[in-house]
């Protein structure tokens, strides 16, 4: 007998969300004593916008995921009209414009959702040149990877110039797992890399040959965000000697969930993970780390269950995306990866970045609805 239910949920995806919302919660109460006055109602703040993402990501699974698609270009508009926005009025935060403030409510950053609305324009493009293109000639893919390249550039360039480098490379990273995920020829990526190396090497080689040049041709921001990435092997900082002191020192079981025997910048949003780690320890972080592994399987085996090609698509994107931010966020604390200010998807605080997340669950949600809504 079949189960005719309008809405199932993938309990298996909400449950660790409704973990990684306590998490969060948890961690930024504990993190309370080395978190700025201005920031005296996160808990609240991080609450209500938990409550908002879930009603997102309901809303989002009722309409369903054909209508989305429908509606993907104006998404893009919308997008990239407000990074464009932002460009000319928004005000400027740490000598970037990524964010507009508003009043009694916080700040929205356009590039969070921009993230979301290319894995819905890319799915779209590539499900439909795979139906007209079951076979599709190596011309054909370069025309492809062309308009996909359009439709990419424009929001990078915008974000890039607020700047916010780390957003950018998401975008790309999106549309190469995209991409990967596809089936198009293999040497197309390598054409890529390639391409790619060489630029890199052309901008490196200007950097250490001449630091006047090289800021004469790239402007002094492109300067320090290359200086920054370039100098994060050397473990040198306070934030970062702070961070590593503060895991470090955890132990086992951690220094107790309101104990912060140091204090580092951005312990809220980019280094919450090394505020987990203090207060949790080893202990902690091995169950994280696990619910993650967990979370990200379950988004894998569901992309690898549906037939629909488009939804395929939207997986392979967020996954994509989730799993660079989670590497990216937690080897950064460690003194791994380069600091570049990206968020530890569902625990880091920030209302745009969390709405964003629930609105692509909303459409997992949707997937898995589908695949969950016709069963024996």
């Amino acid at each position: 007998m079949k189960n005719i239910s309008k809405f199932q949920v993938d309990k298996f995806i909400l449950i660790p969300l409704i973990f990684f919302a306590i998490i969060s919660l948890m961690t930024l109460f504990g993190a309370s004593s080395i978190l700025s006055s201005a920031l005296d109602n996160v808990v609240l703040k991080q609450s209500l916008w938990y409550i908002f993402g879930f009603i997102l990501a309901y809303l989002v699974m009722t309409i369903g995921n054909q209508a989305i698609f429908r509606s993907a270009w104006i998404l893009y508009f919308v997008g990239v009209t407000a990074l464009l926005a932002l460009l000319i009025w928004g005000e400027p935060i740490n000598d970037a414009k990524c964010w507009f403030t508003i009043k009694h409510v916080g700040t929205i950053q356009p590039s969070e959702f921009m993230k979301i609305i290319l894995i819905i324009v890319n799915a779209m493009l590539i499900s439909k040149f795979n139906e007209d293109f079951p076979n599709p000639t190596g011309r054909q893919e370069f025309y492809f990877l062309i308009k996909i390249a359009l439709v990419v550039f424009v929001p990078s360039i915008l974000t890039f110039l607020e700047p916010d480098t780390g957003v950018v490379i998401i975008y790309l990273l999106i549309t190469l797992v995209m991409l990967f995920v596809s089936g198009i020829r293999y040497r197309w990526f390598f054409i890529l890399g390639g391409i790619l190396l060489g630029f890199v090497g052309i901008v490196l080689g200007i950097y250490f040959i001449s630091e006047d040049l090289f800021i004469n041709i790239f402007g002094t921001s492109f300067f320090l965000r290359v200086d920054r990435l370039l100098d994060w092997s050397n473990q040198s900082g306070f934030q970062l000697e702070n961070s590593l002191s503060s895991i470090g020192s955890a132990g086992l079981f951690g220094h107790g969930l309101t104990t912060n025997p140091i204090y580092f910048p951005e312990a809220e949003t980019d280094f919450v993970f090394a505020v987990f780690a203090s207060h949790t320890g080893f202990l902690g972080c091995t169950l994280l780390l696990m619910l993650i592994a967990f979370f990200d399987i379950k988004l894998i085996m569901l992309a690898i269950k549906t037939n629909n090609l488009a939804n395929k698509y939207v997986i392979a994107g967020i996954v994509g995306m989730l799993i660079y931010q989670q590497v990216q966020n937690m080897g950064m604390t460690f003194g791994l990866m380069p600091i570049t200010g990206i968020t530890l998807p569902f625990i880091s605080y920030g209302g745009s970045s969390l709405l964003s997340y629930m609105l692509a669950m909303g459409m997992v949600f949707s997937i898995s609805n589908e695949n969950l809504r016709y069963t024996n």
